[in-house]
């Protein structure tokens, strides 16, 4: 086990709200839990709140950003394409779980929460080695291996979406508090907030944004087909896209946009530090399908082209698009059927289209998710027995 990050500080009193998160692998787990974690502190100030996951994914760099302490422990994906390394899994979150026991101990921990993804799973195992309550949050419509799994664990599970209940054992008794989400966008007024955001992006007056967001690592098949959509508009003086692909491939993308004459109409940017900017500065998203941008563009109102990633487990992006598309705010495209032809087609009819958009935008149904971070931190500090004034955002 290995603790990073390490605050002086930052040390637990007896009468002092203790709580740990297991949170980890994507940002679709990380800011929900960033977000709880917001909210607690916003309830008690003095709460001591840290974070449990692994070296392997965005939580070394994101939790501690936020100025979270985060704990690092062993752990092996829930994934049967493991082939034979799956069977050293139970072993793998037997000794994770008893490095989470240590760091509650050592937290002065009363409540474990998971956020689910794989690094979630050792903090209710720990927590039930401790004799600690524990609290599961699903993000998704169709819930992942691991949260499937705690949810044995603890008789307290939350749920961003009502249709994940089906597929959770005990969920008939879990509770809807919607997606955690960060308070700026809970409170994003995207029309006042609009022409701060297309300054910030340098969108020229006049032309219409298009955003491509490939989730928290980019996406290569959004950002090929984006490089192909800028070469077919170069001309066009109404467009400007905005595409992020993450650090990885963000010179070849800037190199291939000016080679091929797209950097006349697109940027490309490795991240978005500022989604709320982003948002009101959109006049359109094309994205992948994770539960925290569907939550965040049901809550925002931005319409949306959603490409599901077709190799999530249970297919639960697909799931997670349709509680968009099915109200009308937003249009789904298979992973294999996105390409820069295809993407002209619905992308130029809807930018000529505003009151489409308009619509679009009335259709997406907030729901509660920009309350769900402070509803779920009420829930969390309830299994402490600790009282709290909860404002709401």
């Amino acid at each position: 086990m290995r603790t990073s990050h390490s605050d002086p500080s930052d040390r637990p009193g007896s009468s002092r709200l203790s709580v740990v998160i297991g949170a980890g692998g994507t940002g679709g787990h990380i800011y929900p839990g960033l977000a709880l974690a917001d909210a607690l502190r916003r309830a008690v100030p003095d709460a001591v709140i840290s974070f449990v996951g692994t070296e392997r994914g965005l939580e070394t760099r994101l939790i501690p950003d936020a100025g979270y302490r985060l704990h690092t422990v062993d752990m092996i994906p829930f994934d049967p394409s493991l082939g034979a390394r799956r069977y050293l899994l139970p072993a793998a979150l037997m000794k994770s779980g008893a490095q989470c026991r240590a760091i509650l101990r050592e937290q002065g921990a009363q409540v474990a929460v998971g956020m689910g993804g794989y690094p979630s799973a050792p903090a209710i195992v720990g927590a039930r080695m401790a004799g600690l309550p524990s609290l599961i949050h699903e993000s998704n419509a169709v819930p992942g291996r691991a949260n499937r799994f705690a949810a044995r664990l603890t008789p307290n599970i939350a749920v961003a979406f009502d249709r994940s209940r089906a597929h959770l054992p005990g969920g008939e008794r879990a509770f809807t508090t919607g997606m955690p989400i960060a308070a700026p966008l809970a409170a994003l007024d995207r029309t006042a907030l609009r022409a701060e955001a297309r300054r910030a992006f340098g969108v020229p007056e006049g032309r219409r944004l298009v955003l491509f967001n490939g989730g928290s690592l980019g996406a290569k098949r959004l950002t090929r087909a984006a490089l192909g959509l800028a070469a077919r508009w170069q001309g066009r003086t109404d467009v400007h896209l905005l595409i992020k692909t993450g650090p990885a491939v963000l010179e070849e993308t800037r190199d291939r946009l000016a080679y091929e004459g797209g950097s006349a109409v697109a940027e490309a940017v490795p991240y978005l530090d500022r989604m709320d900017l982003a948002y009101a500065a959109a006049d359109l998203v094309v994205c992948r399908a994770g539960s925290a941008t569907v939550a965040e563009l049901a809550a925002t109102g931005v319409p949306a082209v959603l490409v599901p990633y077709p190799h999530a487990p249970g297919d639960h992006q697909t799931h997670n698009a349709r509680v968009l598309t099915d109200a009308g705010a937003g249009l789904l495209l298979p992973d294999e059927e996105t390409t820069a032809e295809r993407l002209a087609e619905l992308v130029g009819p809807l930018l000529a289209d505003p009151a489409r958009l308009a619509a679009m935008s009335g259709a997406a149904d907030p729901g509660p998710h920009a309350r769900a971070a402070d509803l779920l931190a009420e829930r969390v500090i309830a299994l402490t027995h600790h009282t709290a004034h909860l404002e709401y955002a």
